[in-house]
Formats: structure tokens, C-alpha cells, sequence
């Protein structure tokens, strides 16, 4: 079944490569917030627990049962408008943008420390983007929304047939 894409390769200003996703949601901004920020909210659709001190050069602490933790570091911080820090050796930045009163536009852009992940990385967060997306509807994510048995392959198949850098190892296919 053909999937459709949601996320967007490009280069940025700077030259590093990237992968970007754009969301609006009929909460305000600052519940959208919290569904960036809490902890609580992250490990319901983000790929770890993310326990993080909100400010600059703040540690973040990534857990997962199945994953030895590890830690990021805080880069920007703007409450309610921009969050970024370092995950992995690549980068993820959170910026959020009033729609009027009620709804806000999400963008998610992961910064990569590799160009050839950008197919794979994409995959994933389409998979964890839905799950946000349902709980911004007020519905419960069927399945896993992150890992090797999450429902990525087919967008992982559609983002390589897109011509998008690949040639990562994949977890689970590798």
C-alpha cells in the first residue's frame, strides 16, 4: 500500500543536511509545548524518554528499556517557541508558531550528522509523528510508534523510491 510522505529532505543554509516535518494542531501553543517538553507527553510519540533541563548547555537524558541510555545537551531554548539540542551527533529543533488562538504549527527539522540517513531517520519520524498526531486528535496510537517493530518500512521503501539519501545501516532490516 502506497504511503504518502509527510517529511522533506533539503540542505540548509549552513550546507548540513536535514530532514523536515511540519504539523498543525487545533491545541494552543502551549499544550504543543508540552507535548515537546514533558516527559511524560514525549514518551508517548517522541523515540525515547527524554527527561531535560530547559536551558541552554541543559542536559537531556534519553531512556529506553531496550536502548542503553545516553545523553544530549541542551542547545536553544525560546519557551513556547523554539527548542533545540543535540541527540545521537545530530541535531533536533522544535519551533511552534500560533495559528491564531487556538492552533499552532509544529515543525520538526532533524539536522543530520550523515547525509546517506536521511531515508531511514525520515522513516522513523513519520511513524512517531503519527503517534503525535493521534494524541493531538485525543486518540490512543495503535502500535509501536518507534524501534524495529515499529511501521516504517513502507515509508522507508516510499522515501528511497523519492530518490532520498539512504545507505545507513537500518536496525532491523541491517
Amino acid at each position: 500500500m502506497p504511503v504518502d510522505l509527510t517529511g522533506t529532505y533539503l540542505t540548509l543554509d549552513d550546507g548540513r543536511p536535514a530532514v523536515r516535518f511540519t504539523r498543525t494542531y487545533d491545541h494552543p501553543v502551549d499544550r504543543v509545548w508540552q507535548f515537546a517538553t514533558d516527559p511524560e507527553e514525549l514518551e508517548q510519540w517522541f523515540p525515547f524518554r527524554a527527561e531535560m533541563e530547559l536551558r541552554p548547555g541543559g542536559t537531556i537524558r534519553f531512556t529506553d528499556p531496550k536502548t542503553p541510555e545516553f545523553t544530549g545537551t541542551v542547545l536553544a531554548v525560546e519557551p513556547l517557541r523554539h527548542l533545540s539540542f543535540e541527540w545521537g551527533g545530530d541535531e533536533l529543533h522544535f519551533d511552534l508558531e500560533a495559528v491564531g488562538e487556538r492552533r499552532t504549527r509544529f515543525t520538526l527539522t532533524h539536522v543530520l550528522g550523515e547525509t546517506n540517513t536521511a531515508a531511514r531517520n525520515g522513516a522513523g519520524w513519520e511513524v512517531c509523528l503519527a503517534a503525535l498526531d493521534a494524541k493531538a486528535r485525543g486518540e490512543r496510537f495503535e502500535g509501536p510508534h518507534a524501534g524495529v517493530s515499529a511501521p516504517w518500512r513502507e515509508f522507508y521503501a516510499a522515501y528511497l523510491d523519492a530518490g532520498v539519501p539512504s545507505g545507513a545501516p537500518v536496525p532491523g532490516l541491517d
